[in-house]
């Protein structure tokens, strides 16, 4: 008896690693396809900052090995950041036996949003949050204060930006989970609006660098993202629950 028990325990773990390793070889794929290209990545991760830099200035290493192993780090987060589908799929293919059929019909449209909503909020970080935070903080310098910014300690302050609006942007995700099982509905999201834009700056300062530019450009638009899942939430309000009790009596 015990050994029947332990069957499907052992299933679960075998498929489990089979999923992990799917994830494992994608980033390897992509990595060592992306591994020559290595400095030319960083230097597009770095254009932001360079462009805002004054004339004869220049980024620096204060470490030895920094140079080389930087790069290799940005490439291998990169790889991750492309794998992004892929890993998604996985833990579809995972989870998916364990869904009901209503479940299933959402989760697939949840995977591809949130996804999207993540490469756009790392889009929107890199094409318009850098561009104006480094042309603001290097406007603001002090006099005699020369901008000669570590190559590491710009690579994990990018990262920390790229991770805040890339999470941040799956605000309407959330809100419409929230409303599709029943936790809440669009009219007390409305009439929490004002603790919502609070709460908005609360998170960009916990998320993003100790600059009050940063926390701003990501509390208004993570604020927008929820009127827009507030918006699209009204279609799946205890749609969940409805669907579940549905199958159950279907079944039964």
């Amino acid at each position: 008896m015990a050994v029947e028990d332990t069957q499907p325990l052992i299933s679960h773990l075998i498929e489990l690693r089979k999923r992990l390793l799917n994830c494992i070889i994608a980033v390897l794929v992509i990595f060592l396809a992306l591994i020559w290209f290595a400095n030319d990545i960083y230097h597009i991760v770095a254009a932001p900052l360079i462009e805002q830099m004054p004339v004869g200035t220049s980024m620096i290493a204060t470490d030895v090995a920094s140079p080389f192993f930087t790069p290799i780090k940005l490439t291998i987060i990169v790889s991750v950041f492309l794998a992004v589908p892929v890993i998604l799929y996985q833990v579809w293919a995972f989870v998916a036996p364990a869904l009901y059929r209503h479940e299933r019909k959402l989760v697939m449209p949840l995977l591809f949003s949130s996804t999207l909503l993540f490469y756009v909020g790392v889009a929107f970080a890199y094409f318009i949050v850098f561009p104006l935070a480094f042309g603001f903080f290097a406007k603001t310098a002090p006099q005699g204060v020369q901008m000669a910014t570590d190559i590491t300690n710009y690579l994990d302050f990018v990262m920390t930006l790229f991770m805040a609006f890339g999470v941040a942007f799956e605000v309407p995700v959330a809100i419409v989970l929230l409303c599709w099982t029943g936790i809440t509905t669009p009219e007390d999201l409305k009439k929490k609006r004002p603790y919502i834009l609070v709460g908005a700056f609360i998170v960009g300062m916990l998320l993003t660098p100790p600059d009050v530019f940063s926390q701003t450009l990501l509390a208004i638009p993570m604020y927008c993202l929820f009127e827009v899942g507030v918006f699209f939430s009204r279609y799946y309000v205890g749609k969940g629950r409805r669907d579940r009790d549905e199958e159950h009596e279907t079944e039964s």
